[in-house]
C-alpha cells in the first residue's frame, strides 16, 4: 500500500518514469506520508548537480536545469498563475486570471523570482560540505511536500478539480507524515540546520495557504504548486544562512 502510494506521489509530483495508474493515484491521495517519502526520494535527486565537482556557475545552471527535469513544470505553472492573480485588485477577477492562457506581468515576475532565487541559492549550496547540501536540499523537499501533506489535510478547496481530489486525508494520516519527515531534520544533527531548513518551508507554505483563503477563497491545485516552488526556494536560503550562523 504505501510502495503504491509513494508511486502515485512520484506519478504526480515529479516526472521520473514510475507509471500512471488509478491504484496508485488513489493510494497516494489518501495517504498523506506519500508526500514526504516522495520529498526524499526527489530531494536525493536535485542535489547531486550540487555535490559534483563542477564550477559553481555549471554547478548552479545543472541544479536548476535537474530540479524542473525531475519535478516538470506543473508547479512552477501554478507558481505563475497565483502571480497573475495576485497582481489583479478586484476580487471577483482574481479567478478568471488564473485561468487565463495568457502569461501577465504577475506571473512572469513569480516565476522570474523563483528561478533567479533557486540559482542564488546553488551558489551558496556548492559551497558547503557535501553531507550539509544533502541534508538541506532533502530537508528543503520533504518540508515543501510535508507543506503540501498539510494543504491537502487541513484546507479548504475553492472548487472542484484535481487539487480537491488530494483532500481524502485524516488528522491520523497527516501525523504519520509529520513523523515520516523527522529523519530529514536529523540529517544535518546536532546542528540546527534541518530545523531552521524545515521550519522556513513549513512557515512558507502557511503563508501561501492563509494568503489563498483570503484571496482566493480557498486552495486549490495552482496553490499546491505555488506552496511547493515558494516552499522549496525559502527553505533551501534559510537553510545556507543557517549553516553559515552555526
Amino acid at each position: 500500500m504505501v510502495l503504491t502510494a509513494l508511486r502515485g506521489a512520484l506519478g504526480f509530483l515529479s516526472r521520473l518514469p514510475v507509471g500512471h495508474d488509478q491504484d496508485a493515484w488513489n493510494a497516494f491521495r489518501r495517504t498523506a506520508a506519500a508526500f514526504p517519502l516522495a520529498g526524499y526520494v526527489i530531494g536525493g535527486l536535485l542535489a547531486v548537480p550540487l555535490v559534483l565537482p563542477l564550477p559553481t556557475s555549471a554547478g548552479a545552471t545543472l541544479f536548476l536545469a535537474t530540479v524542473y527535469g525531475v519535478t516538470g513544470i506543473n508547479h512552477i505553472d501554478g507558481l505563475a498563475d497565483l502571480g497573475d492573480a495576485a497582481a489583479v485588485h478586484d476580487p471577483e477577477k482574481r479567478r478568471a486570471a488564473m485561468k487565463d492562457t495568457e502569461v501577465g506581468v504577475g506571473a512572469l515576475l513569480a516565476v522570474a523570482l523563483v528561478v533567479v532565487g533557486l540559482a542564488l541559492a546553488a551558489v551558496g549550496l556548492v559551497a558547503l560540505p557535501p553531507v550539509t547540501v544533502i541534508a538541506i536540499v532533502v530537508a528543503a523537499e520533504v518540508s515543501a511536500k510535508l507543506g503540501m501533506a498539510a494543504l491537502a489535510s487541513f484546507g479548504t478547496f475553492a472548487h472542484e478539480g484535481l487539487g480537491s481530489q488530494l483532500s481524502d486525508q485524516t488528522l491520523g494520516g497527516f501525523a504519520v507524515a509529520v513523523v515520516v519527515s523527522m529523519p530529514a531534520v536529523a540529517l544535518s544533527w546536532p546542528t540546527l540546520v534541518g530545523i531552521g531548513t524545515m521550519g522556513a518551508g513549513l512557515l512558507t507554505t502557511a503563508i501561501v495557504g492563509r494568503w489563498a483563503r483570503s484571496w482566493l477563497g480557498g486552495i486549490s491545485g495552482d496553490v499546491f504548486g505555488a506552496a511547493n516552488e515558494l516552499s522549496r526556494l525559502v527553505a533551501l536560503h534559510v537553510g545556507v544562512v543557517a549553516w553559515t550562523l552555526s
